[in-house]
C-alpha cells in the first residue's frame, strides 16, 4: 500500500484546500474532509498543515521540472521558471504566504532542491554548476516581478536565457565531446 504522504488523493484535496484558502486558513480538518480520510489519518502522517503542504509543493514543483527535456538545459530551465512562476499554487503561496517559501531560501535545502539538483547534475555537468544554475533560476523565479517596468517578464526570461547561455556555454568549450 502506498504511503498516505504520497497519496494523491489526499495532496490534491491539500491543493484545492490551499488554492481556496491559503495555508494559513487551511486546516488538517479542511483537507480529511475533502479527501475523504479521517482527520486522525492525516496527523500520524503529518503533523502540521506546513508539512503537508511541503509535500504538496515538492510534488508540484516535481511534476513540472521532471516535464522538462534537460538534453539542452538553457531553454529546459528557462521553461521551468516560467511554468513554476504560472503555476497556480506557486502563484497563491507566493501572493497569500509568502514567509513559507522562507526557510527554502535562508535556512535549508528541501526536497524540491534535491530533485533539482539530481536532474541539473546530469544536464550541466558539475555539481556546483547545477548549483549556480539552481540560485540563479531561483532568483529569477521569485524576484523578477519585481523588476518589470520597464521590461517584460518575457524579456527578463530571455536575460535568463543569456545568462545561461553565457555562463554553460563556456563550460562546455573547455569540456571534451563525450563517447
Amino acid at each position: 500500500m502506498t504511503a498516505i504522504r504520497h497519496n494523491d488523493v489526499v495532496l490534491d484535496a491539500a491543493r484545492d484546500c490551499v488554492l481556496a484558502y491559503g495555508v494559513r486558513r487551511t486546516t488538517l480538518t479542511d483537507v480529511a474532509r475533502r479527501a475523504g480520510v479521517s482527520r486522525m489519518t492525516l496527523y500520524r502522517r503529518w503533523p502540521d498543515v506546513r508539512t503537508l503542504v511541503a509535500d504538496l509543493m515538492t510534488r508540484e514543483w516535481v511534476r513540472v521540472l521532471s516535464g522538462l527535456d534537460l538534453g539542452d538545459p538553457v531553454p529546459a530551465v528557462v521553461e521551468g521558471v516560467r511554468t513554476l512562476r504560472a503555476h497556480p499554487l506557486w502563484r497563491k503561496i507566493v501572493e497569500a504566504d509568502p514567509d513559507l517559501l522562507l526557510p527554502y531560501l535562508l535556512d535549508r535545502r528541501g526536497a524540491t532542491h534535491e530533485a533539482v539538483l539530481e536532474l541539473l547534475e546530469p544536464a550541466v555537468g558539475d555539481p556546483a554548476r547545477a548549483r549556480a544554475v539552481l540560485l540563479v533560476a531561483q532568483s529569477f523565479l521569485l524576484s523578477a516581478p519585481t523588476m518589470l517596468g520597464p521590461v517584460t517578464l518575457d524579456e527578463l526570461d530571455a536575460e535568463l536565457a543569456a545568462l545561461l547561455e553565457v555562463y554553460l556555454g563556456q563550460f562546455a568549450q573547455r569540456r571534451p565531446p563525450r563517447p
